[in-house]
C-alpha cells in the first residue's frame, strides 16, 4: 500500500469547487424563479431550497454510501447504504487519498442537491409544496442515489471496490454528470409533467417570465458554479481541471450564440431569455464531455447543444406536455447532445491529460476511434432514460394518490406563494406616511374632516 500525504492544493480546489456547485442551487432558484409569473416566484425558488434541505440531509445518512459504497452483490446497480452510513467511518482519511475522504462527500453532495432542484422547473405554478417535498425524498433516494452509482463509482485496481454498471461495464464516458444529472433530471421532468398535468390556460393563454433580471442573474451564478461542476470533477489542480474548465468557457459561449442566432433567424430578434437558456444549454451540453475533447470539440458540443435546445423547447406545444420552464427541452435534449457526441469528439489527448500512463485513450469516430465509444455512450444514455422514466413515474403516481400534487383551482388562479406559504414575492400595497404631505398623495379627500376657511372643522 502506497501512503500519500494530503495534497493542500488537490483538497483547497476540492472544497471550493464543493461551494461554487453549492452556489448554483440558489442560482438555480433565481433563474426558475424569474422565469414564472409574480405570484409563483416563491413557492419556485422555495422548491430548490427545500431540495439543499432534504437532499442533504439523506446524503450524510445513507445517500453517498447508496452512490460510492461497494456495489450490493457486486452487480453495480446500487451501493451498500449501510457502508457509509452517517459519514462515521470517514472522519478517518483513507492513506491512499491524496485529499480527505469528506472533501469528496461534500462536492458529491452539491451534486445530488441540484440534481433534484433541476426536475421541480418542470412543474411550475401548480404543485403543492408537501408533494414536491415528497417526491424529492423518493426520487433522490430511489433514482438520483443509483443513478449516481452507476456513472460516478468507479471500481478499484484490486478488484476490492465494485462499482457502477455504466462507468465499469459499458465503459461510457461521462466527466460530470451528463447521465446522471442532465438526462436524468430531464426525464423525471417528463414524467412529472406528464402526471401533474399541465397548468390552467396552458397553450392558450400567455405565461409569460415575470422577471427577465433575475433570470439573468441565475444564468450568470449558474455559469460561474459550472465551472466547479466541471472542472471540481479532475478531484485534483492539475491540467484535467485546467482542460475541463476551458471547455466549460468554449462550449456554453458557443451555445449562447447558437440559440441566439436561431432566434434572430427564426423570430427577428435575439432575447435575453435565450441568452440565458443557451447558457445553460452550453453548460448542459459540455458537462459530460469537458474532460473528453478537445476545445474546438466543446465549441462544436456547444454549438450543437444550443441550436438544438433552441428547437427542443418547442415541442412542448407540439405534443402537449406542460414542463414548464422547458427541463425537458434544454436538460434532457443537451445531456443527449453531450453524450452522445463524445462518441464523435473523444479525443485521445484529453485522455493522455487525465492519466499520461494510460494504455487505452478514448477516441471518437473522428478520431479514429470507430464505432466503439458511440455505442457506450448510446447505451449508458438509454438505461438512464429507461431507468428514470419508469421510477419517476412510479413514484410521481404515489405522490398523486396519497398527498397529492395539485393545488386547488382557485389557489393556482389567484397565486401559488400566497396558498403554499402565505406569502408574496413582492408587497405592492399602499405605504402610509406620517407626513400630511405623503398622506394626501395616498388618501382621498373623504378621509380627512371637512373644515372651514379659517381650519375649524364644520
Amino acid at each position: 500500500m502506497t501512503l500519500l500525504e494530503i495534497n493542500s492544493g488537490d483538497t483547497a480546489w476540492i472544497l471550493t469547487s464543493a461551494a461554487l456547485v453549492l452556489l448554483m442551487t440558489p442560482g438555480l432558484a433565481l433563474f426558475y424563479g424569474g422565469m414564472v409569473r409574480a405570484k409563483g416566484v416563491l413557492n419556485m425558488m422555495m422548491m430548490s431550497f427545500i431540495s439543499m434541505g432534504v437532499i442533504g440531509v439523506l446524503w450524510v445518512l445513507f445517500g453517498y454510501s447508496m452512490a460510492f459504497g461497494n456495489s450490493v452483490g457486486g452487480a453495480g446497480i446500487i451501493g451498500n447504504p449501510l457502508e457509509f452510513a452517517g459519514l462515521q467511518s470517514l472522519l478517518t482519511n483513507d492513506p491512499e487519498a491524496s485529499y480527505p475522504a469528506l472533501a469528496f462527500v461534500a462536492f458529491q453532495a452539491c451534486f445530488a442537491i441540484i440534481t433534484v432542484a433541476l426536475v421541480s422547473g418542470a412543474i411550475a405554478d401548480r404543485a403543492s409544496f408537501g408533494g414536491w417535498t415528497l417526491f424529492a425524498v423518493l426520487w433522490g433516494t430511489l433514482v438520483y442515489f443509483p443513478a449516481a452509482h452507476w456513472v460516478f463509482a468507479f471500481s478499484s485496481d484490486d478488484g476490492s471496490v465494485v462499482g457502477g454498471w455504466i462507468a465499469n461495464v459499458v465503459g461510457a464516458v461521462d466527466f460530470a454528470g451528463g447521465t446522471a444529472i442532465h438526462i436524468n433530471a430531464g426525464v423525471a421532468a417528463l414524467a412529472l409533467a406528464l402526471v401533474v398535468g399541465p397548468r390552467i390556460g396552458f397553450g392558450t393563454k400567455p405565461m409569460r417570465p415575470h422577471n427577465l433580471t433575475l433570470v439573468m442573474l441565475g444564468a450568470a451564478l449558474l455559469w460561474f458554479g459550472w465551472f466547479g461542476f466541471n472542472a471540481g470533477s479532475a478531484v485534483a489542480a492539475n491540467g484535467l481541471a485546467s482542460l475541463a474548465w476551458v471547455n466549460t468557457l468554449a462550449a456554453t459561449a458557443a451555445a449562447m450564440l447558437g440559440w441566439l442566432l436561431v432566434e434572430k433567424l427564426r423570430d427577428g430578434h435575439p432575447t435575453s431569455l435565450g441568452a440565458a437558456s443557451g447558457i445553460v444549454a452550453g453548460l448542459v451540453g459540455i458537462t459530460p464531455a469537458a474532460g473528453a475533447v478537445s476545445p474546438i470539440g466543446a465549441l462544436v458540443i456547444g454549438l450543437a447543444a444550443g441550436v438544438a435546445c433552441a428547437y427542443a423547447v418547442g415541442l412542448k406545444y407540439k405534443f402537449g406536455y406542460d414542463d414548464s420552464l422547458d427541463v425537458v427541452g434544454v436538460h434532457l435534449v443537451g445531456g443527449l447532445v453531450g453524450t452522445l457526441l463524445i462518441g464523435f469528439l473523444a479525443d485521445p489527448a484529453a485522455s493522455y491529460i487525465a492519466d499520461p500512463e494510460t494504455t487505452a485513450p478514448v477516441a471518437g469516430l473522428f478520431y479514429g476511434g470507430g464505432f466503439d465509444q458511440l455505442w457506450r455512450q448510446a447505451v449508458g444514455a438509454l438505461g438512464v432514460i429507461v431507468f428514470s422514466f419508469v421510477m419517476s413515474y412510479l413514484i410521481a403516481l404515489v405522490v398523486k394518490y396519497t398527498v397529492g400534487w395539485r393545488v386547488s383551482t382557485t389557489d393556482e388562479l389567484g397565486g401559488i406563494d400566497l396558498a403554499e406559504h402565505s406569502e408574496v414575492g413582492y408587497d405592492l400595497s399602499p405605504v402610509y406616511y406620517s407626513s400630511r404631505v405623503h398622506r394626501t398623495l395616498v388618501l382621498s379627500k373623504d378621509d380627512f374632516p371637512a373644515t372651514d376657511k379659517t381650519g375649524a372643522s364644520k
